[in-house]
């Protein structure tokens, strides 16, 4: 049995396996096929403290080589299928199973994208999912956000610090964001609103040059010239095998204390200030599952979940290493509580 199993080789699973191979646990990582997250998908990297510039893929590599210097063990295939009790967990891969004494998840999540000829052949070339993570790269420039989300809207924003113009392309002619947010967007000079709107291709041969769109109901098409396009239509966790074993939220992500916590003291505040209104705390997850001693405890004791599988705030390859470290650490002290 192994003290602990990592799933997931992005950033935050391999931030976790160097803290837990330091402190002699020899975590065994299952980095996945292909390895490496999300990040291996973006070109440059600019904005991971350390490196003022960094491809994806070498700062992943990078990673890897320090987890194995140190002593973990890591194997690129994926888990498709878990069994988590408080006394053991099991993972399985297409052929083999493996079990330890816990668990740390750092599956992360995809961007959901358009689907249309053009998008993937030009990711990293203009095609974004991140407007903090790339929008620097558009200095000047004209770039598009398709989506009509507060994601959405947060993207085009960040994106105005930056470009000197920003379209908002949407399906449908009002926006489904909140009310502040659309008001931001309205009052900002360089963002223009492209209503009932449909992304058909994304030109471009090395480079993202435009888009192909379709505008209804007199399904015009129009050819919009930009430099970037930015994706902001959502994104899905990858933890469908743990559904029915640790707690999710309607969109997959994993429920940890630290957010229990979180939206049990909002839900507080609102109940006290709508003496009306009953709480519904215990009809959104179990509070006595969770161990509020450890802040990225899933609902399952000695099971743990760090990066972009939990958070759907941040989304930064920074916030996840943290929150990879803060899984290790509270693994090892579980460890120890457990030997008593």
């Amino acid at each position: 049995m192994e003290n602990v199993i990592v799933i997931g080789g992005g950033v935050a699973g391999l931030s976790a396996a160097i803290y837990l191979a330091r402190a002699s646990l020899s975590p065994l990582v299952f980095a996945g096929s292909p390895p490496g997250g999300q990040l291996t998908l973006t070109s440059e990297v600019e904005n991971f403290p350390g490196h003022d510039s960094i491809l994806g893929a070498q700062l992943i590599e990078k990673m890897r080589k320090q987890a194995e210097k140190f002593g973990a063990k890591i194997i690129d295939q994926n888990i498709i299928k878990t069994n988590l009790s408080i006394l053991k967990k099991e993972v399985f891969t297409a052929d083999k199973s493996y079990t330890a004494k816990s668990l740390i998840i750092a599956t992360g999540a995809k961007a959901l994208w358009l689907n249309v000829p053009g998008e993937q052949e030009l990711r990293g070339k203009g095609v974004s999912a991140c407007a903090t993570c790339d929008g620097f790269f558009f200095k000047d420039k004209v770039v598009a956000v398709v989506g009509g989300g507060d994601t959405a809207m947060e993207e085009a924003l960040t994106l105005t610090k930056f470009a000197k113009k920003v379209y908002i392309i949407h399906r449908r002619d009002s926006f489904r964001a909140s009310k502040i947010m659309q008001e931001r967007v309205f009052a900002n000079p360089k963002i223009e609103i492209i209503w009932n709107a449909k992304v058909e291709e994304v030109m471009g041969k090395q480079k993202v040059e435009g888009v192909k769109i379709k505008i209804n109901p007199k399904l015009e098409f129009r050819i919009l010239k930009i430099d970037g396009l930015f994706i902001a239509i959502g994104h899905k966790p990858d933890t469908e095998i743990f559904a029915g074993q640790v707690e999710l939220d309607e969109k997959g992500y994993i429920y940890t204390s630290s957010r229990v916590a979180i939206e049990y003291i909002k839900n507080q505040i609102s109940n006290s200030k709508n003496t009306n209104q009953n709480s519904k705390i215990f009809n959104i997850f179990n509070i006595e599952k969770y161990n509020f001693n450890y802040q990225m405890a899933t609902s399952v004791p000695g099971v743990f979940a760090a990066g972009d599988c939990v958070d759907f705030v941040y989304r930064q390859a920074a916030t996840a290493a943290g929150m990879g470290v803060s899984a290790a650490l509270e693994v090892e002290k579980w460890l120890e509580s457990i030997k008593k």
